[in-house]
């Protein structure tokens, strides 16, 4: 696991293919595509290849694609205020460094076609830039389906790099709980918690849909009481209870008030964004059948929802 200072935590393949595939990547230009479901430490590993480069001296920018179409373009392009000062977007501010387009899927579908021809034109401005973008999707399927550019899907995945969830890195897991438990434990300056075999039994067998986020919620709410001085199965079970939002700093939204109908269709809605819209995942996740997912689809398209119609 990537953590604060890129400390390795984990002896898993996939896993240790992922640090030595974005090692490798890292003392070469090329743009990459490192793809994960929420949670999975995407940004962490952006770092973690700026840190281990010759440009680690130099400016590390990030770009939330998900944000407005307006706020990304002034953020990327950079913008002119009311006074007609004009302020420098990362593609200038991070020149000799690194930019990271986070969440790219999110992109205009109009302003993706002219980042294209933007990144193809840098050193016709002498900028050298570092470029990387992540994201959650299966993005040849948002270009099979016309929701993505070709070319600018081309020019990122020369390079993918594909980060593992934690249902792949079962071997990691209590290495995984041991760091946060630490975390924890310093930041409300308390005692180590002990970590029984019977907690590692159930992280082992949750699904973490959104992987450290979620794990990392779970841990801190135990290690909040005073109380509790071991992590078993008990407190995993009534913390996971207690993890009030299903949401995650890479999604929108969390659960709230709502009506029964309204929850339903968010969960729905969560499943697929976090499966990458794989039904199979989704309805596994949600505990319902194939059809039964299908049908409520349907549903929710004949209601007008714009995610389900958009949905392939």
């Amino acid at each position: 696991m990537l953590i604060e200072n890129f400390e390795v935590l984990g002896v898993s393949p996939k896993y240790l293919q992922t640090i030595n595939f974005a090692r490798n990547v890292s003392v070469t230009k090329n743009p990459v595509l490192i793809v994960g479901e929420s949670g999975t430490g995407k940004r962490t590993l952006c770092r973690y290849i700026h840190q281990s480069s010759a440009r680690r001296e130099q400016a590390l920018l990030i770009v939330d694609c998900s944000k407005s179409k307006e706020e990304v373009e002034r953020n990327i392009l950079g913008f002119r205020d009311e006074t007609g000062k004009f302020h420098k977007g990362v593609l200038e501010q991070a020149n000799n460094g690194m930019v990271v387009f986070a969440n790219i899927e999110g992109l205009d579908e109009v302003f993706q076609r002219k980042l294209y021809v933007i990144l193809n034109e840098l050193t016709d401005y002498d900028l050298d830039i570092r470029l990387v973008a992540t994201t959650t999707k299966n993005l040849s399927k948002y270009v099979s389906s016309g929701r993505f550019n070709r070319a600018l899907f081309s020019y990122f995945n020369s390079t993918q790099i594909n980060v593992p969830s934690l249902r792949d890195r079962k071997e990691d897991l209590k290495m995984i709980v041991e760091y946060f438990s630490q975390k924890f434990c310093a930041k409300y300056q308390r005692a180590n918690l002990l970590i029984s075999d019977s907690a590692i039994d159930v992280i082992s067998q949750s699904y973490w849909s959104q992987n450290y986020n979620e794990l990392a919620s779970v841990i801190e709410n135990i290690a909040k009481n005073p109380a509790i001085s071991m992590i078993d199965k008990n407190t995993i079970e009534e913390s996971e209870k207690g993890v009030e939002s299903i949401g995650s700093s890479e999604d929108e939204g969390s659960l709230k008030l709502m009506s029964l109908k309204e929850a339903e269709k968010l969960l729905i809605k969560k499943a697929l964004i976090h499966t990458s819209e794989n039904r199979t995942q989704a309805a596994k996740i949600l505990g319902v059948s194939i059809r039964t997912l299908r049908n409520k689809i349907n549903e929710y398209r004949n209601d007008g929802s714009q995610f389900f119609i958009n949905l392939r």
